[in-house]
């Protein structure tokens, strides 16, 4: 019989084979031995009788192939088709979805279920061979055009709460010089202002590439031409460059940046710990100065270098205006309890000042607070992270306003004094009621 090396064959077959080359001719597998089968195998003589009417010959199990009509699976697999069909092939997944619906088996069901249904997966996408031209990446003029983006990051204060920081990015796409810069949030604000301090920083190119945000574009009209958000269309005619923007879901068009933000994520970021997000500018200011000052090969240049021979003769040099400073210290009404709202916190302003509006900068560590034409301080903060509400001097008038009666006062009512109450000591008077000497 063949030689099978799983379970009790194998050991079977070597001792009939010893046993044959031991008789020689006299060997006959009708007339085994089984109780020296036994001696030399170690099973026992009834299931060497078993394998014996079946010619020592090894058969598959009756039940074999056979499945339960009923499994743990049964009413379950609807779901996991529809996973399979949506291309999830984790089995871990599968089973967090099939247990929120009451699936009370194991994982090794599930496992073996996806493993017998690949052909529910839908196929992967093939690589074809490129038709015609390769691409090729396009070039700028020095000077001619930056590209911006916005990253985030989430940040985790000590006590356990997480919240989100907006990450201004800015890259000439000539030499590769960056600036980027932290914000509490990417509204358009703080896009304006990451924008001028970028232009203060590179200098102002011809035009800025950047996707199809909300803060730079509404929508398109019937021929795709732009429609601009109406204050970035005021902003570009005051500040002086153009805006393109790149092809939706397409970010090879401005790869340039998509590269700077996801190199600030893995080379800036982490590990990092910081106290405020001023804090963290200013150390994302030095980080920019010494990646601007080493050799990339991606460009072959040092940036610093290049972008002040070559793209600044072309990049124009921003200059403070009146319009620049609006854009810096943006608008905020004033409460009626006397606190203006900046990036999540309140901060105090003096009493005296009667206007409904102000404007407010935040400068360094300084918090400045300007009235609405921004002719005057009107008081200054420490910059504070705190959630907690910042005052300022004078911000309530140490005497508080008093109404008074605007009609005569006829109502009369009348007060009396105190009663008198005698005191606990009273009782212990004892000159009182004593006759007079």
């Amino acid at each position: 019989m063949e030689e099978k090396s799983n379970d009790y064959i194998y050991t079977i077959t070597q001792a009939l084979n010893e046993m044959k080359s031991e008789l020689g001719d006299r060997f006959d597998l009708e007339k085994i031995n089984l109780a020296e089968l036994e001696r030399r195998t170690g099973i026992t003589r009834a299931k060497l009788r078993r394998f014996k009417e079946a010619g020592f010959v090894d058969k598959p199990h009756g039940l074999s192939g056979r499945k339960a009509p009923v499994t743990v699976l049964t009413g379950f697999t609807g779901i996991i088709d529809g996973l399979l069909s949506s291309g999830i092939t984790n089995s871990s997944v599968c089973f967090d979805r099939l247990v929120e619906n009451g699936y009370k088996g194991g994982l090794t069901a599930i496992k073996d279920y996806i493993a017998a249904h690949k052909d529910l997966v839908p196929a992967k996408r093939q690589i074809v061979d490129p038709q015609g031209n390769r691409g090729r990446r396009y070039q700028t003029a020095p000077g001619e055009a930056y590209q911006m983006d916005w990253g985030f990051v989430e940040v985790e204060n000590e006590a356990g709460t997480k919240y989100k920081v907006a990450c201004f990015a800015m890259i000439c796409h000539c030499c590769g010089k960056r600036y980027i810069e932290f914000f509490p949030n990417a509204k358009q604000e703080n896009l304006f202002i990451g924008m001028i301090h970028a232009f203060t920083y590179m200098g102002i190119p011809q035009f800025i590439l950047t996707d199809n945000m909300k803060s730079v574009v509404v929508k398109r009209d019937e021929a795709g031409h732009p429609i601009w958000q109406k204050d970035y269309e005021l902003f570009m005619g005051n500040i002086g460059f153009d805006t393109k923007l790149c092809k939706p879901r397409h970010p090879f068009t401005k790869g340039a940046v998509e590269r700077l933000i996801r190199f600030v994520k893995d080379n800036f970021l982490p590990g990092r710990i910081f106290h405020e997000i001023t804090d963290l500018n200013y150390e994302a200011n030095d980080w920019c100065n010494r990646q601007n000052n080493v050799y990339h090969r991606a460009v072959d240049c040092v940036p610093d270098d290049k972008h002040a021979t070559l793209c600044m003769q072309k990049a124009a040099v921003l200059e403070e205006t009146v319009e620049l400073a609006y854009y810096l210290c943006p608008e905020r009404k004033i409460s009626f309890d006397g606190f203006v709202n900046y990036e999540g916190r309140r901060f105090g302003i003096p009493y005296w000042y009667s206007g409904k509006t102000c404007r407010v900068m935040r400068d360094g560590y300084e918090l400045k607070i300007f009235d609405t034409k921004m002719t005057k301080i009107l008081t200054i903060h420490n910059v504070t992270w705190s959630h907690r509400d910042s005052f300022c001097k004078d911000q309530y008038a140490a005497v508080q306003p008093e109404e008074h009666p605007t009609m005569p006062v006829r109502i009369k009512i009348q007060q009396l004094d105190p009663p008198q109450f005698e005191s606990g000591f009273e009782r212990f008077n004892f000159e009182e009621g004593l006759p007079d000497e």
